[in-house]
């Protein structure tokens, strides 16, 4: 696997774009990721619109329309996307060495 310089992700970006799978404004944003970490990771709102906004500049995420003025929803874009999966595959990699090496 080719290194990626964005990679690894930290935890709050990879929840991040793990919750935009489906589309999302900031509260669901916060509601997926506590669903998705089963309760153990609490996102601040701060700390979260933060991550957007840089997620943005990388493209990772689009804004998208939505009726409601008042929210802004926000979607992964496929090289978000790309970027997730590839954080995934060195997960993946982690716990087949951690297999492979600890002892239980």
């Amino acid at each position: 696997m080719k290194k990626n310089k964005v990679l690894p992700l930290t935890e709050t970006t990879y929840y991040i774009l793990s919750a935009l799978l489906e589309p999302a404004h900031g509260y669901l944003i916060i509601q997926n990721i506590e669903e998705l970490s089963n309760d153990t990771v609490r996102m601040a709102a701060g700390t979260m619109y933060g991550t957007l906004e840089n997620l943005l500049k990388l493209k990772y995420i689009q804004l998208i329309n939505n009726e409601d003025k008042r929210r802004k929803v926000y979607q992964i874009t496929e090289t978000g996307k790309n970027i997730l999966n590839q954080q995934y595959e060195r997960y993946l990699h982690i716990v087949k060495v951690s297999e492979e090496h600890l002892v239980r």
